[in-house]
């Protein structure tokens, strides 16, 4: 049942008080504290597991004011805000000096949205009056999937004393974490895409008459900033997962079948019964709306492996692509250690 405003109300009056909240955002559910506390925000780490100077996003009620948490405002930020907020956005902004590095990981740097979920805009309203912010990285340990449903966060963490409320919005609509694009090096590198989510790079372009560039497209830089969900491995479940495009699929799963492994699927075509699957819907977006419900119902369905049919590469999957890139990093060789038994479980 969706949070009523006497649910909301009492969580706003907890994050004020320093504890924290799970909330729905549109994209995925956070763990959210107030961002100007750093005692606050330093539960958020604790809670998750999360490194310290991995930053967190700091959400915002409609018509916040932009120059109270950034130093820096190019145009382009208020245009982007104007045409994706509320929505699945994040800005990467020079810091206002107000504002404690603990929601930035140490950096000069602040990431920044405005979430559209319904019930994430009237938290943010309740929350100091609709003056405050709230850092909300993803609710799950870190590394692990995100959540997209509150009973996802429950299952995550239990009964946490330092959570006070989990906040009940249904399913989130667009099912993976925002795009965040940073704007704090436009005079030297342009709009960077850090993270590509449900607002593509073409959208962006649209507003601001500047294609947003990919950090690989510009080499190492040391002065980049470090931003949420970009290591290499992120966003994966406990079990395995490995990618294989559909057209050797079929093959890869009768020989796992012949090695006695129990695969858990999830594909959009029509292929061989296995121990476990789910069939996602073949659009970008609703894949990536029931994507991470799949992870963990596949997660525990007690397979040797989640094997994912490869999507479409094309830029209206580059969001999926990324995040099932990360889940599977590291299970290179998986599928062929699982045939040939080598591989040590």
């Amino acid at each position: 049942m969706e949070a009523g405003q006497a649910d909301i109300d009492a969580a706003a009056r907890a994050l004020e008080a320093g504890s924290l909240v799970a909330f729905p955002t549109e994209t995925v559910y956070g763990l959210g504290a107030d961002a100007e506390n750093p005692a606050a925000v330093a539960a958020i780490y604790a809670a998750k597991g999360r490194p310290q100077d991995h930053p967190v996003i700091v959400h915002v009620a409609p018509g916040a004011a932009l120059d109270y948490w950034c130093a820096e405002i190019p145009s382009e930020a208020r245009q982007l805000a104007d045409a994706f907020w509320p929505g699945p956005l994040t800005m990467i902004l020079k810091r206002a000096p107000n504002i404690p590095d603990a929601v930035s990981g140490g950096q000069d740097t602040v990431g920044i949205r405005c979430p559209s979920h319904p019930v994430a805009i009237r938290l943010l309203q309740a929350f100091k009056g609709g003056r405050g912010g709230v850092a909300a990285p993803s609710a799950n340990k870190f590394g692990h999937v995100s959540p997209t449903t509150a009973q996802h966060v429950r299952d995550e963490f239990g009964a946490d004393p330092r959570i006070a409320a989990v906040l009940d919005g249904g399913q989130s609509e667009v099912g993976i974490e925002s795009t965040i694009v940073d704007l704090s090096r436009l005079a030297t590198h342009g709009p960077v895409l850090l993270r590509p989510g449900h607002i593509s790079a073409e959208s962006i372009a649209a507003v601001i008459d500047r294609m947003p560039v990919r950090p690989d497209a510009l080499g190492a830089d040391p002065s980049a900033p470090r931003a949420s969900g970009t290591l290499e491995s992120h966003y994966a479940p406990h079990t395995p997962v490995a990618m294989q495009d559909t057209a050797t699929l079929a093959a890869t799963l009768e020989r796992l079948h012949g090695a006695g492994r129990k695969v858990a699927l999830i594909h959009y075509s029509a292929l061989p019964p296995v121990h476990a699957e789910v069939a996602l819907p073949p659009t970008p977006e609703g894949f990536a709306h029931a994507l991470y419900a799949a992870l963990r119902t596949m997660d525990g369905a007690g397979a040797d492996l989640i094997l994912v049919e490869a999507p479409p590469q094309d830029g209206a999957w580059l969001g999926v692509n990324d995040r099932l890139r990360r889940a599977a990093h590291g299970s290179t060789g998986i599928v062929h250690g699982l045939i040939n038994n080598t591989t040590d479980l």
